[in-house]
């Protein structure tokens, strides 16, 4: 799909092709300078993360950046005047990077968690995020002990790819296969369920309760607030975000001045509980598997039928409906899924994982424009976004129609990164604290009229 006459209207056009999608007509002229993405990609950091350690960094020849400056764009566009204008969208796909000091790593992610492996007849992610997963490669390669990190690729080429997806992905392991992306993409978002809108309550300020962890889901809800939402975020005292884990810098720029509630679904007043904050929201985001929700007895789709006005964002790996629905992602094994690491070595020669699970960071800002816009629009609705679908989309917006044509793409724009300046990646300051766990569930309960 052809961009615009100018490459450096990237930007602007995507948005206009977003906000068209959503059925919206902005409130105020887009604010956007013209900028090429090549000089986008070298400004804010991607290009640096990506690339061999040893060895220059690489551009991407997808206006990945570029479409994150247009979501933002496009956002602030529906929202009250300057709310959004110190932000970035394309600086947003590298803060964590800033703050966690990662470095490029060529066929390993950044963060190091994620790694291109060959295969007998092509090439995997394997996404090891979190200790358990290690504890599944027996049964995903057949062994009878857990291997060996530097084992792991003679095991794993000795295979086809088809075959260590399919079985990785039954397992429960983040897993994807290394293939070319897709000419065309039939949009960023798919509705699942189309029910009842409801204008906005008296003109005040959306609820959203926040049911998501780590990046996509907080950081989708922090935009959220920054154009006014109040925001509840809403953890299980069990098993928390698991970001409050990590770097609490990071985790304090995603959910600073949210009110933190912690409720337990596995016991019947924990579940009452969270279904009485759902009815109350008028956006809900969340991050789970649909199954893992309903087991809860969460019923989303129920939810929104029988809630008029409730807008519903489901961000996932890769969509809804089985068998997709069950598949573990995360968001450099999801840029890969998406085409991205192959496009890289098509245009490279290189294996190579792209910017810092780059898919969270775009699928943030994306989900927090199909929320702002559907509440706008009186809600009533169910949106999925999966991450490999919102990358695939921004690949498919400017896809070169040829690898000659790919070709010419990355030396030009790796010669307009070099003559603009290629900087590292750099982060915002968090403008408070974020809660502790539960700091705030006897008053928000007690509002609701909720026993705590």
């Amino acid at each position: 799909m052809p961009i615009a006459p100018s490459a450096n209207k990237a930007a602007d056009v995507y948005a206009q092709q977003l906000l068209a999608s959503l059925g919206q007509i902005p409130l105020r002229p887009l604010a956007l300078e013209e900028q090429h993405p090549a000089v986008a990609w070298a400004a804010c950091g991607l290009m640096e993360l990506t690339g061999l350690a040893d060895s220059a960094p690489q551009m991407c020849p997808a206006p990945l950046a570029a479409c994150a400056d247009g979501a933002l764009a496009a956002l602030a566009s529906l929202g009250p005047a300057g709310a959004l204008d110190d932000l970035s969208g394309a600086r947003l796909l590298a803060e964590r990077a800033a703050i966690l000091a990662l470095h490029r790593a060529g066929p390993v992610s950044p963060g190091g968690a994620c790694r291109l492996y060959q295969a007998a007849d092509g090439w995997i992610a394997l996404n090891l995020a979190r200790e358990s997963d290690w504890s599944l490669l027996p049964a995903w390669l057949e062994l009878e002990q857990v291997p060996a990190s530097e084992a792991l690729d003679a095991l794993i080429v000795r295979r086809g790819v088809e075959e260590l997806v399919e079985r990785g992905s039954l397992l429960g392991l983040a897993i994807a296969a290394d293939r070319a992306p897709a000419a065309s993409v039939p949009g960023w978002f798919s509705v699942i369920v189309d029910g009842q809108p409801r204008p906005n309550r008296n003109g005040r300020a959306p609820r959203v309760i926040d049911l998501s962890a780590l990046w996509a889901g907080p950081l989708c809800s922090r935009l959220l607030q920054l154009l006014g939402a109040e925001v509840i975020k809403v953890e299980s005292p069990v098993r928390p975000d698991g970001a409050r884990q990590g770097r609490p810098a990071f985790f304090d720029l995603l959910n600073a001045g949210k009110r933190c509630v912690a409720i337990d679904p596995r016991t019947p007043r924990g579940r009452e509980a969270l279904r009485t904050l759902i009815v109350s929201a008028d956006i809900v985001i969340e991050a789970s598997r649909p199954r893992g929700l309903r087991q809860l007895g969460i019923d989303a789709e129920e939810l929104v039928r029988n809630t008029p006005g409730l807008s519903w964002i489901a961000i996932s790996g890769h969509g809804r409906g089985e068998p997709q629905e069950i598949r573990v992602a995360y968001g450099d094994d999801a840029a890969v899924a998406a085409g991205l690491s192959h496009l890289m070595y098509e245009a490279t020669g290189l294996h190579l994982i792209c910017g810092d699970a780059i898919a969270d960071p775009l699928t943030g800002l994306h989900a927090a424009l199909a929320a702002w816009s559907l509440h706008r629009q009186g809600g009533g609705r169910l949106l999925s976004l999966a991450l490999s679908q919102v990358v695939a989309h921004c690949i498919a917006f400017d896809q070169p129609a040829s690898t000659l044509g790919l070709h010419e793409r990355q030396e030009h724009w790796t010669a307009l990164a070099r003559s603009s300046g290629i900087r590292p990646p750099q982060a915002r300051l968090a403008s408070g604290t974020a809660r502790p766990l539960g700091a705030d569930t006897a008053a928000v309960l007690s509002g609701l009229g909720v026993p705590c």
